[in-house]
């Protein structure tokens, strides 16, 4: 634990001004990243190589800056201020915050270009703010004061910036005027930081003493970056987990990360009873999360997501009050804070990059499930019963027990005896929480409940050759039923086909039916825009559409996961290799792609490009509407898929249609699970309104006019999912 440093015979400027200072500095380093993105994805698009790209450039700016801040700490007080003002003062030349003028040449590496293109855009400013919750609590404990609780300010900062932004500032007003506010935020953060450097400008005090500073031997250094990696990757896989198997709910990503911000807040407190008690809770809940890991159907699935975000917030309360409790003096914080920020990039390195790659599950979020459980399981168990089973022998005979129930396991799901599985994964969840204080035997029974209840089935899934598929957007799973075969995307079926026989395989099913919108236009498409149609499909899922083509009409399909067009063309699905086995496809963010396209490429453009219930905004902005009627010949139909659960994109489609000369007609179609057809919203958008009275004769029953009512209007600079958000859950 830290001793407070005598002072220094050094003034300081009040608590208050320091507190300030990073409480801004932390809230506006949290608005960067999303701002910046809204500017780049019109220009970059949204392929992973950006935003993987963008992630590497943030937390090396981000590690950058602790490391900096721990430099100038072998400097007097007089010269730490000065630099530091002098960085601040030249990052503020590149205000307002922009994204720089230029796009990348048509060879261009996102590997290379997209981090070019960030640092020069916000690295100065970026890596200046960065460095400013360590540095400035290293000039308050020249004062004599305690500057860890300034951390509290810092992490509540940054959570204020976290919901700030989606609910406020981007609902409000557009992207280049939260620029120019985000600017004079900055400059206000400069003169707070002046004022709590203007003191130890009149008096200077010496550098922090090296010595001190090299009593922190590589070990510790390494195990604070560790426990500090393992509430990192867990708040990113507890996230992926919950989108990806639970729900995809707009803005849900804001929870885990907030409560992650949080966590710090009251780990750091100077009141230790929040912390103590969440760190009592913590191991136990971590249970609770891992036995129902694997429940990702019915009613149960609020409590599952409940427990999941609850055991994250916990997990990161108790590794994070074990960093504090290990905090180092105040001459060892600069090097204390670079650890943490090194084992915060490992854990995002780890969930962002490494294990896309790697796996082809999220098997991330039970590794760091185990993780926590090793470091929180050695804590001393509780009084009463748990005294019962501290003895040598007792250990002896738990891990018996364990390793019955491990056989148990196996037995139960070679023979498919779900009863025995159940009684397993409690079993093995009881005898864990009689572990506490037995870190691998605590971890190994944690891991044996995880197992017993779903674990080995989804072990299984992974040894089948294609059943699961994993990219950086998420992972793909092959699922069989009563002669069908469909394709799964986190909880939304992507598409689905019909075995059996060549007729069977080649019959449009899911949202394309020939029941649904999309299905009525393509069956009659001959008539509505002749027999030499050229049709642009965006979203190419099992290239289902493929099934209406016809010959002398010429498909172009836009993909941006090539993993999805793997898919499509293995062996498991027919939709491409019957219907359109020699369709070019281009890979790319659609919206670049199509603003490259000759004019008038296309009779028709349909666009199918929301993952689960995501939506790529930019997609739907009025500068994408103009993109796509430039792509159109004039009087070209344009189609679009809004089927949503959370999200009423009738207004956007309506607004962004008329603001480059379209009107539109929307199709509500229940499905008919004679032929696997699900219920599906698409709209049909022309300039030609003969042509869209057509599209309405193809069944009148089922089109009418897009409805009136609040215009919701998107564009590149001003767009925000809350005015049509109509079910968050």
């Amino acid at each position: 634990m830290a001793t407070i440093a005598q002072p220094l015979n050094a003034a300081s400027a009040p608590r208050w001004l320091f507190t300030a200072a990073i409480f801004t500095g932390s809230f506006l380093l949290f608005l960067v990243q999303p701002m910046l993105a809204r500017m780049a994805l019109p220009r970059l698009g949204g392929a992973p190589a950006v935003w993987n790209s963008a992630m590497l450039v943030y937390q090396g700016l981000l590690l950058a800056g602790y490391a900096y801040a721990h430099w100038l700490g072998r400097f007097g007080s007089r010269t730490q201020v000065a630099v530091h003002l002098g960085v601040l003062l030249l990052a503020a030349l590149t205000l307002p915050l922009s994204l720089a003028a230029g796009s990348p040449p048509a060879t261009a590496e996102p590997f290379l270009w997209v981090p070019w293109l960030l640092l020069v855009s916000v690295g100065p400013l970026f890596f200046a703010i960065s460095a400013q919750a360590p540095l400035l609590q290293r000039w308050l404990s020249i004062g004599g004061d305690d500057p860890y609780p300034l951390y509290v300010a810092s992490n509540l900062g940054s959570f204020c910036g976290l919901l700030a932004y989606p609910l406020l500032l981007e609902p409000l007003v557009g992207v280049a005027e939260n620029s120019l506010w985000w600017s004079w935020g900055y400059g206000v953060m400069l003169l707070l930081v002046a004022a709590c450097g203007l003191p130890l400008l009149r008096s200077d005090a010496p550098p922090a003493d090296r010595a001190v500073i090299a009593r922190v031997p590589w070990r510790t250094f390494l195990r604070w970056a560790l426990i500090a990696a393992v509430p990192s990757g867990l708040m990113l896989s507890t996230t992926l987990h919950l989108t990806t198997d639970v729900a995809a709910m707009p803005l849900l990503w804001v929870i885990p990360l907030g409560l992650y911000l949080l966590s710090f807040t009251v780990a750091f407190a100077v009141r230790r009873t929040a912390a103590n008690i969440c760190a009592a809770a913590a191991p136990f809940f971590l249970l609770l999360a891992a036995a129902m890991l694997f429940v990702v159907t019915g009613n149960l699935l609020p409590i599952v997501a409940l427990i999941a975000i609850l055991a994250m917030f916990l997990v990161a309360t108790a590794l994070h009050s074990r960093l504090y409790d290990e905090r180092p003096e105040p001459a060892q914080l600069t090097l204390f804070y670079l650890a943490m920020s090194v084992g915060g990039v490992l854990g995002g390195l780890f969930c962002a990059l490494i294990a896309p790659l790697i796996f082809d599950w999220t098997y991330e979020h039970p590794l760091l499930l185990l993780a926590a459980a090793f470091l929180l399981g050695g804590r001393q168990p509780l009084a009463g019963i748990w005294s019962l089973v501290a003895s040598k022998r007792a250990g002896h005979m738990l891990w018996l027990m364990l390793g019955l129930q491990f056989a148990g396991a196996i037995a139960g799901s070679a023979w498919e005896e779900r009863t025995l599985l159940a009684l397993v994964a409690a079993a093995s969840a009881g005898l864990a929480s009689l572990a506490l204080g037995r870190r691998w035997l605590f971890t190994a029974a944690l891991a044996t409940s995880m197992l017993a209840s779903g674990g080995l089935d989804r072990l299984h899934d992974t040894m089948v050759p294609g059943q699961l598929t994993r990219s950086y957007f998420g992972v793909y799973r092959v699922l069989d039923g009563w002669g069908t075969r469909g394709l799964v995307h986190g909880t939304t079926t992507h598409g689905v086909q019909l075995v059996g026989s060549p007729e069977r395989e080649r019959t449009p099913t899911s949202y394309y039916w020939s029941g649904s919108g999309v299905g009525r236009v393509m069956t009659n498409l001959p008539a509505l825009l002749g027999p030499q149609a050229r049709v642009g499909v965006v979203g190419v899922g099992l290239g289902t559409l493929g099934c209406y083509s016809r010959p002398g009409e010429r498909w172009t399909l836009f993909e941006i996961d090539p993993t999805v067009i793997e898919i499509a063309r293995s062996p498991s699905f027919k939709f491409l290799s019957r219907c359109l086995p020699d369709a070019p496809v281009v890979i790319g963010d659609a919206r670049l792609k199509l603003a490259e396209a000759a004019p008038a490429s296309f009779d028709i453009l349909v666009i199918d490009a929301f993952s689960s219930d995501a939506i790529p905004m930019h997609l739907l902005t009025r500068e994408a509407f103009a993109i796509y009627r430039r792509a159109l010949r004039p009087g070209g139909l344009l189609m679009i898929h809004i089927s949503n659960r959370h999200l009423e994109l009738r207004p956007v489609i309506r607004t962004g249609g008329e603001s480059v000369g379209m009107k539109g007609v929307l199709a509500s179609a229940v499905g008919d699970p004679l032929v696997r057809g699900y219920d599906s919203t698409w709209t049909a958008l022309s300039s030609d309104a003969a042509l869209i009275e057509r599209v309405k004769a193809t069944e009148a029953d089922l089109w009418v006019g897009l409805p009136f009512g609040p215009r919701v209007h998107w564009t590149d600079d001003h767009a925000s999912i809350l005015p049509v958000l109509v079910r968050p859950w």
